[in-house]
């Protein structure tokens, strides 16, 4: 094993495996966009036994982008260093095609804001797997991509399924439903719920503690999205993400919620939805509405008001 001050590195050589067998294809290539925190999350029945489960909020507004390039030296190297979870995915890909005695060098690059509930270390985790894939000369499909995930960083959301709408279990790494389409058009005005924007650290969280009552409205809100995205409904999906605020509310307060729920009624938005493990949210709008930006703008004045002055805009959908 190698080490130095800007680089995490690994011995991935094997006693079992001869090196000259260590070369890779060649350079690899892997992104992944962002999300912003979840339109449901709780409890989730999934073959008989209750799971953790999510649905993400896509967002296109951020982006990771990974190369890797393979060396024969047994030596996994990661810049910047402190990736260690795009790390650990890069070393999990490799030891998953066969190829942990194949060395390399991961490059990071992204502009996904830390800990606010974007998806930072999920996005660098799927560029990293996508990477070490296409180096390889191989591409993993979405269920590969979310196991390797999970090991790397031990709860995942949905990213690597693009625009399919799935209900994930976060923790296992395995789809608890898949609905039968994409999200239907919605646009989303985003800002932060926090008075300094400094995020919130999810490795200092303990998973929610849902009861029995709450397990019983995700299973009706798990119903209620189904017919929402059958039926391409952004009133349905607002519905449903904006009792999953509430139901957060319980775990992880969000700051003056009730004057966001009433600004919802006001400005003419379908639904709110938070990030249940940061400090973001979203006034969700029908993305097919035509005044849709004179009511994003009335509902930009009225979060001014309420002392939200940074504010952001996107629509919910995978854009390759």
């Amino acid at each position: 094993m190698r080490t130095s001050e800007d680089e995490t590195t690994s011995d991935t050589s094997s006693p079992r495996t001869p090196r000259a067998a260590s070369r890779a294809v060649g350079m690899g290539f892997g992104s992944s966009l962002a999300h912003h925190g979840e339109i449901l999350q709780g409890m989730f029945e999934h073959e008989g036994r209750l799971v953790r489960g999510l649905v993400t909020m896509p967002c296109d507004l951020y982006r990771s982008y990974v190369v890797f390039e393979p060396s024969p030296a047994p030596v996994l190297t990661v810049s910047p260093p402190d990736r260690t979870k795009a790390f650990r995915a890069a070393a999990e890909a490799l030891a998953a095609l066969g190829r942990s005695y194949t060395g390399g060098h991961l490059y990071l690059q992204s502009d996904v804001p830390l800990a606010r509930g974007f998806g930072s270390s999920t996005s660098d985790v799927i560029a990293s797997v996508l990477a070490v894939h296409d180096a390889c000369g191989r591409r993993p499909d979405s269920a590969v991509t979310a196991r390797l995930a999970v090991r790397a960083e031990l709860a995942s959301d949905s990213l690597m399924f693009g625009d399919r709408a799935v209900l994930f279990a976060q923790r296992e790494g395995v789809l608890v439903e898949e609905f039968t389409g994409p999200l239907p058009p919605l646009s989303v005005l985003g800002f932060g719920t926090s008075r300094d924007g400094a995020g919130i650290s999810t490795l200092d969280m303990r998973p929610a503690a849902y009861g029995p009552g709450e397990v019983a409205e995700f299973a009706d809100l798990r119903a209620g999205l189904r017919e929402a995205v059958v039926e391409q409904d952004p009133a349905g999906v607002g519905a449903v993400a904006w009792a999953s605020s509430r139901i957060n509310q319980r775990h992880l307060p969000v700051p003056g919620f009730a004057d966001l729920e009433a600004l919802v009624r006001r400005c003419g938005a379908v639904g709110i939805q938070v990030a249940h493990s940061g400090d973001i949210a979203g006034l969700l709008f029908d993305g097919r509405d035509p005044d849709i930006d004179d009511a994003r703008d009335r509902a930009e004045r009225m979060l001014g008001d309420l002392g939200v002055e940074d504010t952001w805009r996107f629509s919910a959908h995978v854009r390759k």
